[in-house]
C-alpha cells in the first residue's frame, strides 16, 4: 500500500536512490502496477525491491527480507491470466504487466489455550480449530503456499489426529497466511500448523541428551558473557557478525 493510499509506505529520496546506480549499466525496465499505481522498475527486481525502487519505503509488511519470516505476503495478477497468484515480496521477481498488492496481515480470531491442558490427538484439533474439518481437499491452499508446502496434506493429517505428520509437513511454514486467504472453506491453515508443532514439541518429540545438556548450560549462565557482548554491539557490528557466522 502507498503512503497516499493506506499509510503503509512513505516517499523515499530520489537522489539517494539514483546515487546507488551511478557507474552501473542501466537495467532493462518493466512496468508493474503497485497498489493500482504504475511504476517502471528493473526486470530482475524482487517485488520488495521494486516497491522501494518506485519511490516508496516499506514500513509494514517486511521483516527478514530473505524468505524466512512470512511478513511480506503478496497477491498479484499477470497479463492475460485470470488467476490470482501468491508469493513473498522478498523472493518473488516482478514480471512485465504484473499488478500486485501486499497483504500486511491476515485477520484471524486468536485461539487461546493452555498447552499443558491439551492432548496430542484429534480431539484437540476439534476443540481448538473446529473449522479444520470443513476442508474439502481442493488443494487451493497448497497452490497458494509460497514455500511449496503440501498444505492440504497437513490439514488432512490434522483431521486424522496425526500430530507427527502435521508437524513434519508444516515444519517450514513461515505463517504468511496466504493459504488462509485463498481457502474456500475459510480454514486458517497456518495456525493449525503452529498448534501441531507445539503439541509435537510438548508431547511427542524425541528426547535429546545433547539438547538437555545445552539447556542446562544456558541455565547455569555459561553463555552470559557472550550474550552481554552481543547486547553491547552496534547495528553494523551485529550485521557483520551475523553474515560471517558458520552456516551448515
Amino acid at each position: 500500500m502507498t503512503g497516499e493510499q493506506q499509510g503503509e509506505f512513505v516517499d523515499m529520496n530520489q537522489a539517494g536512490r539514483d546515487a546507488g546506480l551511478q557507474g552501473q549499466p542501466e537495467p532493462r525496465m518493466v512496468t508493474v502496477s503497485i497498489m493500482g499505481k504504475p511504476a517502471s522498475v528493473p526486470e530482475d527486481a524482487t517485488i520488495m525491491r521494486a516497491i522501494e525502487h518506485s519511490g516508496q519505503q516499506i514500513i509494514r509488511g517486511a521483516g527478514c527480507r530473505e524468505g524466512f519470516c512470512g511478513a511480506c505476503g503478496t497477491i498479484y495478477r499477470l497479463p492475460n491470466d485470470y488467476r490470482i497468484h501468491t508469493g513473498l515480496a522478498c523472493t518473488t521477481l516482478v514480471e512485465d504487466g504484473m499488478a500486485l498488492a501486499q497483504i500486511p496481515s491476515v485477520p484471524i480470531e486468536k485461539a487461546i489455550y493452555d498447552l499443558e491442558e491439551l492432548t496430542p490427538d484429534v480431539d484437540t484439533i476439534k476443540k481448538i480449530y473446529p473449522v479444520t474439518f470443513r476442508c474439502v481437499a481442493c488443494g487451493t491452499c497448497t497452490k497458494a503456499c509460497p514455500q511449496g508446502l503440501q498444505v492440504m496434506d497437513y490439514i488432512q493429517a490434522a483431521m486424522r489426529g496425526d500430530i507427527a505428520e502435521l508437524m513434519e509437513l508444516s515444519y517450514d511454514c513461515v505463517g504468511c497466511g496466504l493459504c488462509a486467504l485463498r481457502c474456500p472453506a475459510e480454514i486458517i491453515q497456518h495456525k493449525v500448523a503452529i498448534l501441531g508443532k507445539r503439541l509435537y514439541g510438548r508431547y511427542l518429540r524425541k528426547e535429546s541428551e545433547e539438547l538437555d545438556a545445552r539447556l542446562q548450560q544456558v541455565k547455569d549462565g555459561e553463555y552470559g558473557g557472550e550474550y552481554a557482548e552481543l547486547m553491547s554491539l552496534g547495528r553494523e557490528a551485529l550485521s557483520e557478525r551475523y553474515y560471517a557466522r558458520d552456516m551448515e
